[in-house]
């Protein structure tokens, strides 16, 4: 009776399993050589490796994957849940670039639609999947960056976003929380997307001082730029007080007004803080909204899941550490719900942050 049973249990279990694993894709074998999950993104594999090698300088985290990251948000955010503000991520700004390079918040992103589109035109890929299969491979080769999801298969833009739906560093943080509010982000979710600028620089803000970096560790996707911020500035890093910019700690930094005043607000700047020395909380919570942002506008049931074309970043597991002749002292907190890590600070003199 006991084996019967027994015999009866082993034989239930392994239908279930059969029937588990049949809901299971298998692998699929691509002429070049890679595993993945779906066999129209077999083709995406030899592009990784042009965008690697044609603007990538051969999977740097350098100025083209910085750049490549925030034209994606600069495409996908021209989107509202009202409608009326575009097409969301549909490539537009690279398809309508004589339109949409015109608007202020674009300023800067000329020299990166100049660089892709030579490629974009050789790969034959649509607008929109190009610019954001560029967004996540350049992202991808930052140690510490999370592996972005891409979905392929966006059909080609219909027409340009229309001005104003990308928030500017001199804007207030009502207005730039109800401008991701349009586009279907919390505020949470828009201080995640905030993340870009731990490998982000400005160009244009002070046009004497181009790639000016935002925090002290810009080729490495941490959360140290969440700490700089909240630091007390004291000085410009170029030609003075220009729009959209308030006094940095570092010489060489670039502190955004509209950073600035986010890890400050009480709205925003509990979630802010959180980001300090969390690594994990920083890349996941960053992914998610990436995941979101990449897809407005699009039909997700007309889009195959390709994300394992996307190169896996190195990790990164050290603890920040405030910069040289930095400590808890120097610190702005207005959250006064969370605890702020400890944290060691770099030995030696003050640091100038080079360009990028």
């Amino acid at each position: 009776m006991a084996f019967t049973r027994l015999s009866a249990f082993i034989g239930i279990t392994l239908a279930a399993l059969q029937v588990a694993n049949a809901g299971l894709a298998r692998p699929v074998f691509c002429p070049s050589g890679h595993v993945t999950a779906n066999s129209a993104c077999c083709a995406l594999f030899p592009m990784v490796d042009k965008l690697q090698t044609d603007l990538f300088d051969g999977g740097e985290c350098g100025e083209e994957a910085h750049s490549a990251l925030r034209l994606a948000f600069h495409d996908a955010i021209g989107f509202s849940l009202r409608g009326g503000k575009g097409g969301g991520a549909d490539g537009s700004i690279l398809i309508f670039n004589k339109t949409e390079l015109t608007f202020h918040a674009n300023g800067g992103i000329d020299d990166i639609t100049s660089r892709q589109f030579p490629v974009f035109q050789e790969l034959k890929l649509s607008a929109g999947d190009f610019v954001h299969l560029a967004a996540a491979v350049g992202t991808a080769n930052c140690p510490g960056a999370p592996r972005l999801q891409f979905m392929f298969g966006r059909p080609a833009p219909k027409a340009p976003a229309p001005d104003l739906t990308v928030p500017e560093p001199t804007d207030s943080v009502t207005s730039i929380l109800s401008r991701f509010a349009d586009a279907g982000f919390s505020p949470r979710e828009a201080i995640a997307l905030l993340s870009s600028h731990t490998i982000a620089a400005a160009d244009v803000v002070d046009v004497t001082i181009p790639g000016t970096p935002f925090d002290s560790t810009v080729g490495t996707f941490d959360t140290q730029v969440f700490l700089e911020v909240l630091l007390k500035g004291s000085l410009f890093p170029g030609n003075g007080s220009q729009p959209g910019e308030v006094v940095s700690p570092l010489h060489g930094e670039m502190r955004l007004q509209s950073d600035f005043a986010l890890a400050r607000d009480p709205r925003t700047a509990c979630f802010w803080q959180a980001m300090v020395d969390d690594q994990q909380r920083m890349t996941s919570e960053f992914k998610a909204a990436m995941a979101k942002l990449q897809v407005l506008g699009q039909d997700t049931r007309k889009l195959v899941d390709c994300s394992d074309v996307v190169p896996v970043p190195k990790t990164f597991t050290k603890q920040i550490k405030f910069p040289a002749t930095f400590s808890k002292k120097d610190l702005q907190l207005t959250c006064k719900d969370l605890p702020f890590p400890n944290l060691a600070t770099v030995a030696g003199p003050a640091p100038t942050i080079p360009p990028v």
